[in-house]
């Protein structure tokens, strides 16, 4: 199933995206505000410009000698000038202008009020009873120029607040899911047989309650999980005894019948019992397996366990003897539960006894770092078969009839179980065939756990 997305990072990406959004828009409606404010201004600009020019142009218009006779004002020192000024009388006659105006920006004749071309905004002012006019013009760049510094004075700092913003609107959102991460650490960290609730401590009111459900689905499962092993457990338990009794007087039977018929159906019998002997044996172990307590608190040496487990395997299977390769003078420590590991190897070995070619050994190897591989000889199993092998009461094809030393094909419980102990934990089971540096054969592999 593929994960979701952080909710933190989508809480952070989220606050921050939206603050951001805002702040542009806020930005811009700023922008539109200036603009505005800023055009009031210049207008008011250029009307204030006109009204104190034009009387003080009429006056020095009046005393000229020439009043007809075109002047330019002389400029007192080198400038850009923003706004430039044309003085005329009603036909267009210039009588007085700016040192840097373009005549050619004016209408033939002059024109009061304002009014904008396709790159000055003008106004024009008039005196003398309309026979004296004014008109000031000023560059359309110049405003667009003023309103980009007023909107990039909002913006620059924008460029510091983001990630400013970000990061604290990080730090924020993790501080408020602490406990939130806390909580998802300790369900992380719990071994897959672990089903007691989960401390919740300080969550968010809207986690509260699913983290109150999952305690509830936790306690429901480990009644249902603790039944059903409880009733392996007993049931196996409870038939060992009638199952030995009824064995032990089978065997008594089988001396005192005579040979014949009747002394091959009581061998029959005998087999049948010994099978369910075996099995009620393994439904205890994988009662045991799925039961937890898996890890031991300290971790412990098992190359004694893994050569005790190797010898009752040869006594029991003569004449196949298993091959054990383990670091010589040195321990392997796992926190493993021993007599979880003692079920694992034993099982483990079993399989490869009884499904692996006979003419072929079976290999033990240990390594120091923990890592169990049990091999053995054999056709290669199908990659399809293969991943099925781990199901209960699952087995090869072509397995349910090899037998070893009077001992039938087993119950199919043997790899369930070691992948349970494996599971249990918080490591795996991996199967390979053909073997690891053979061409045919099978190899079961288990990580041991280690003290982290």
């Amino acid at each position: 199933m593929r994960s979701g997305s952080s909710l933190q990072r989508r809480l952070g990406l989220g606050l921050t995206l939206g603050v951001t959004l805002l702040w542009l828009v806020a930005t811009l409606a700023s922008g539109l505000v200036v603009r505005n404010e800023l055009d009031e201004a210049f207008d008011s600009a250029l009307e204030e410009t006109a009204q104190r020019i034009l009387p003080l142009a009429v006056t020095e218009i009046v005393n000229r000698e020439e009043p007809l006779l075109p002047q330019q004002i002389a400029m007192l020192r080198p400038h850009t000038e923003l706004l430039s000024y044309l003085v005329r009388d009603a036909d267009g006659n210039v009588l007085l202008q700016s040192h840097d105006v373009d005549p050619a920006l004016f209408d033939a004749r002059p024109r009061t009020g304002f009014r904008t071309l396709d790159h000055h905004r003008l106004y024009g002012e008039s005196a003398v009873s309309d026979t004296i006019f004014i008109e000031v013009a000023e560059p359309l760049a110049h405003r667009r120029n003023a309103t980009w510094d007023a909107v990039m004075a909002l913006l620059l700092p924008l460029l510091l607040l983001i990630p400013v913003s970000l990061l604290g609107i990080w730090l924020l959102v993790r501080f408020s899911l602490q406990s939130v991460l806390a909580y998802k650490g300790a369900i992380e960290a719990r071994g897959a047989g672990d089903l007691s609730p989960v401390t919740a401590a300080r969550l968010p009111a809207e986690i509260e309650p699913v983290a109150q459900a999952v305690n509830q689905l936790m306690e429901r499962l480990r009644r249902a999980l603790e039944s059903e092993r409880s009733f392996t457990a007993n049931s196996a338990h409870e038939l060992r005894t009638p199952l030995a009794a009824a064995l032990a007087q089978v065997q008594r039977l089988r001396r005192e019948t005579p040979d014949g018929p009747l002394q091959q159906r009581v061998s029959q019998i005998e087999t049948s019992l010994r099978r369910l002997v075996r099995l009620s044996e393994k439904l205890m172990q994988l009662a045991k397996a799925e039961g937890g307590a898996l890890v031991s608190a300290e971790p412990h040496d098992v190359v004694p366990v893994l050569r005790h487990v190797v010898e009752e395997c040869r006594r029991e299977f003569a004449g196949r003897a298993p091959q054990l390769s383990v670091p010589e003078q040195t321990p392997v420590f796992t926190t493993l539960d021993v007599d979880a590991f003692a079920i694992l190897v034993r099982n483990l070995l079993e399989n490869a006894l009884k499904y692996g070619d006979e003419q072929q050994p079976v290999r033990v190897c240990l390594s120091q770092t923990g890592v169990l591989r049990v091999s053995n000889g054999g056709p290669v199993v199908p990659e399809a078969v293969l991943a099925g092998l781990t199901a209960r009461f699952s087995r090869a094809p072509g397995t349910h009839s090899a037998t070893h030393s009077g001992i039938k094909a087993g119950s199919g419980l043997g790899l369930a179980i070691v992948e349970a102990i494996a599971r249990g934990a918080g490591t795996s089971l991996t199967l390979h065939s053909p073997a690891s540096n053979r061409q045919d054969g099978f190899e079961a592999m288990v990580q041991l756990p280690q003290q982290g």
